[in-house]
């Protein structure tokens, strides 16, 4: 299995491609001025520090963030992912990569609130600190799976999940499956995301079949490759699968995926790719 633990990838190209796309869906629910509650099953640390050793071990963000860090001319529908990095690094140079929830936080409006799940003792210590004192801001110490039994609907009736599990297990593919049923029985209005590595596409599409089984309306599925989606030992690419995505998301995210495409490819190698997996 992938064994994705964050403190090593934080900022590589995965990365970029989830949080392009997640900061378009927050910004989506913004068009209403209702609060809506952010829930994050596997929120990780919070925030990484790119000059750990962890970090450069690998050096993954190198051949990520940092190809679009400086640019100065950027899509509309990247510049707001964007500007929360460089905000968090006071706009000067690259060194602190922004988790799922320090994104998100840097996004909401007074009226908006996240709920955060993280089960490893050391990265919840990390998010606690993280948002200490912030009454935005709920940190859970708990399986992201059983929190989605627990939290949800939330109160608000509005609002987005995002389940991105670190895939150390064979079994996460079928559980990150049941934890969406789980969701959307509880909350079929609610917007989903699920993030998934791509290392071989026979269990791409074994997920997608198993998606399209559940019955739920609505499932979008996008992908960004930067190298050949067949050869098992790599991370070629990432993808999202959005559950009641906004109206004409599918044409923004086929804009701005190959941009990203474009800017991140290794010898023009993989693609980009969105598709409905069930239609309304």
């Amino acid at each position: 299995m992938l064994s994705y633990r964050h403190h090593f990838h934080a900022g590589n190209f995965a990365d970029v491609m989830k949080h392009a796309v997640l900061t378009m869906l927050v910004q989506s629910l913004q068009h209403k001025d209702k609060g809506f509650c952010y829930v994050d099953t596997h929120a990780g640390a919070g925030r990484y520090d790119l000059q750990t050793s962890e970090a450069q071990k690998t050096l993954e963000y190198k051949t990520g963030i940092a190809r679009l860090y400086d640019l100065q001319s950027v899509p509309k529908s990247v510049n707001g992912y964007l500007n929360v990095v460089r905000q968090l690094n006071n706009f000067t140079k690259l060194r602190f990569y922004p988790g799922s929830p320090r994104l998100v936080r840097s996004l909401l409006r007074p009226q908006d609130r996240m709920a955060l799940l993280e089960l490893h003792p050391t990265d919840v210590r990390l998010l606690a600190e993280e948002f200490a004192n912030d009454k935005q801001v709920t940190v859970y110490h708990q399986d992201g799976y059983e929190g989605l039994k627990a939290y949800l609907p939330p109160a608000e009736r509005r609002g987005l999940v995002l389940i991105d599990p670190a895939f150390e297990l064979k079994t996460e593919w079928t559980s990150l499956v049941e934890g969406l049923k789980e969701g959307w029985q509880r909350w079929p209005t609610g917007m989903y995301a699920l993030w998934y590595p791509i290392q071989e596409r026979v269990a791409v599409k074994r997920f997608y079949r198993q998606l399209a089984q559940t019955g739920i309306p609505k499932i979008l599925a996008t992908e960004l490759c930067i190298y050949p989606d067949d050869t098992a030992k790599n991370l070629n690419g990432s993808g999202m699968v959005i559950v009641n995505p906004p109206y004409q998301m599918d044409a923004q995210l086929r804009t701005m995926l190959r941009w990203l495409w474009e800017s991140l490819a290794v010898d023009g190698q993989g693609g980009a790719r969105v598709e409905w997996l069930a239609p309304e």
